[in-house]
């Protein structure tokens, strides 16, 4: 299965998986011209942590070229970890899911 792997401007490096990408343009089909839009998002967009899941954050950044209403991108990475067969723990960073948004923007 296909993979990109991007690294924020923390320096931290989070995967987008084909299946998810796939996913995500089924249901958000203003994003289907714009897989580099969407690791771009993550590369150089700014970033906040959700809530309600203190390991989950939201990249968003803004774009003129999506379809109306659509201003911004928006993208749910988890922040986890795996135990790899030596034992060694490492992050596993992985995009959940990304849609299109209208942020109204400041003048």
């Amino acid at each position: 299965m296909k993979r990109w792997s991007v690294h924020d401007r923390g320096g931290r490096e989070i995967y987008l998986t084909e299946e998810r990408w796939e996913h995500i343009v089924s249901k958000h089909c203003e994003l289907a011209d714009h897989l580099n839009d969407v690791l771009d998002t993550i590369r150089l967009g700014r970033r906040r942590q959700e809530q309600r899941d203190l390991r989950t954050y939201k990249y968003y950044r803004r774009y003129d070229d999506l379809p109306a209403p659509f201003n911004h991108i928006l993208v749910i990475v988890a922040f986890r970890f795996q135990k790899l067969p030596d034992g060694r723990t490492v992050p596993n960073n992985f995009v959940v899911s990304a849609w299109g948004k209208y942020l109204p923007t400041r003048d």
